[in-house]
């Protein structure tokens, strides 16, 4: 078993968790709420799901490599990779935000970075 994949995995699907229920109501059913025109409120509503599917799926994936005795390096480093950008984006986006504390007010980049790491470390060791 190697447990930086077990510990990614688990942090992921907690975040998947997260962004599924406290998300929903605080991000999407504002926005379905909204006087936002149809066409972009239904494709934002899609790429909230599809986030959704990516952060499931990336979890489970990498659940499932932690108990496999040679994980492929590869998938392993490409969802790592994949929350680096996704952390990197929400500091970007945040940072640029004139608001005081913005660090805070979207903290999303504080459960994807862990993930990134511990897969980052945990693609270059065996099973422990």
């Amino acid at each position: 078993m190697n447990g930086w994949l077990l510990t990614a995995g688990g942090i992921a699907i907690v975040t998947t968790g997260i962004h599924a229920t406290a998300g929903g109501r605080s991000v999407v059913r504002p926005l379905l709420g909204s006087t936002v025109a149809a066409e972009p409120k239904r494709t934002l509503h899609v790429v909230w799901h599809m986030v959704t599917a990516d952060l499931l799926l990336s979890s489970l994936v990498l659940l499932g490599c932690s108990f496999m005795a040679a994980p492929s390096t590869a998938l392993v480093l490409f969802i790592a990779v994949q929350y680096v950008v996704y952390a990197g984006l929400f500091l970007i986006v945040t940072l640029a935000a004139d608001w005081p504390r913005p660090l805070l007010r979207l903290p999303q980049w504080m459960l994807l970075l862990p993930v990134a790491v511990l897969a980052f470390v945990g693609s270059s060791r065996g099973g422990t």
